[in-house]
């Protein structure tokens, strides 16, 4: 059988902002090999070391996307902006492509349980896009930068990468608050020599926009879901892949968490889950309605339920269900399994 070009790596398989004990899962992040480098999808927890280990070469960064801005998703982006410096020095001229959610515009309302209005955090600006958080990422690091710039001769990473806020389109009716979550036809957010990526909004409130991204290939076509409860436009934007890679929450250990906690934290804790987030059987629902032969999990909360776990709930797929480990490669071909198309 020919060894297909693209290669889907789990680099990191837990979602949530937590450090996670016992376990070897890091933080959400994956990464779409093809011949000349890689894309980066989300930058959780550990990502740069799980890179290393994936012998993925920084010099052949080709884009980073982040499905949303929650920090479980971004919180390394400033370590692979920082350390990839010397590596992409190439890419002076020719900046990495950073592409995510642009500014939310306006802040969510605050959760009925709460007794007391809270008081949000930055005031002056509460909801920065990609673009923006980038550059102040960087401009933490200023001392650091300069030291480099000026005694090493090195370059600025905002002349290494490219921060942009992707562009909603115009007419699809959303609103963060009002309709964060439209009825839409997926739409192309980047394409170069090897991929064609593109994007829907999906559900998970209160953060919006939220994004699932779709890497068209020569090989197929894999679908990274992002954080999301069930969405039509998932639906829609896996059709025709060859994998779908779909977060999965246990809601069961949730339930188990809070339910001797009735305080107004843990109540609303416990709903932007369920509102938020899929189960394995709305994992299964997407795969099964878009006709994808291939569904693996991954952003498993929590990061510790064993494997088997997982497997057992999703025994009814009718096609290939994975709960992959860290590192593990997966093939996102259409011509396997015959079902997609």
């Amino acid at each position: 059988m020919e060894v297909p070009r693209t290669r889907v790596i789990t680099l990191g398989t837990a979602g949530g902002p937590r450090f996670w004990r016992n376990t070897d899962r890091s933080g959400i992040a994956t990464a779409i090999v093809v011949p000349d480098g890689f894309y980066l999808v989300d930058c959780g927890q550990g990502v740069g070391r799980q890179l290393v280990r994936a012998g993925l070469d920084p010099a052949r960064l080709k884009g980073i996307f982040l499905t949303h801005l929650h920090s479980d998703h971004t919180v390394d982006l400033n370590g692979v902006a920082l350390f990839s410096l010397t590596a992409l020095q190439h890419r002076c001229g020719s900046p990495v492509p950073i592409l995510g959610p642009g500014d939310r515009g306006v802040l969510p309302p605050p959760s009925p349980r709460a007794e007391t209005a809270p008081v949000p955090f930055n005031p002056a600006h509460p909801t920065p896009g990609t673009e923006v958080m980038f550059r102040k990422l960087m401009e933490a690091h200023a001392t650091d930068i300069n030291d480099r710039v000026l005694d090493s001769l090195r370059p600025s990473p905002t002349e290494i990468f490219g921060a942009q806020d992707i562009e909603i389109p115009d007419g699809s009716g959303y609103h963060p608050n009002e309709n964060p979550t439209p009825d839409m036809e997926p739409w192309v957010v980047f394409r170069d020599e090897e991929v064609v990526v593109s994007a829907t909004l999906v559900r998970h409130p209160p953060i919006a926009p939220a994004f699932a991204f779709r890497f068209d290939t020569r090989d197929g076509a894999v679908v990274i879901s992002g954080d999301t409860a069930f969405t039509d436009n998932l639906v829609r934007l896996s059709t025709g892949a060859g994998l779908l890679l779909h977060e999965a929450l246990d809601f069961e250990f949730m339930e188990r968490q809070y339910q001797d906690r009735p305080d107004p934290t843990s109540v609303a804790s416990l709903e932007h889950h369920h509102k938020s987030h899929s189960s394995i059987a709305d994992a299964i629902r997407v795969a099964e309605q878009a006709r994808v032969p291939r569904l693996a999990l991954h952003h498993l909360v929590p990061g510790t339920v064993a494997r088997e776990r997982w497997l057992n709930a999703g025994a009814g797929f009718s096609g290939e269900f994975m709960v992959p480990e860290d590192l593990d490669e997966l093939d996102c071909r259409t011509d396997l399994g015959g079902r997609a198309g």
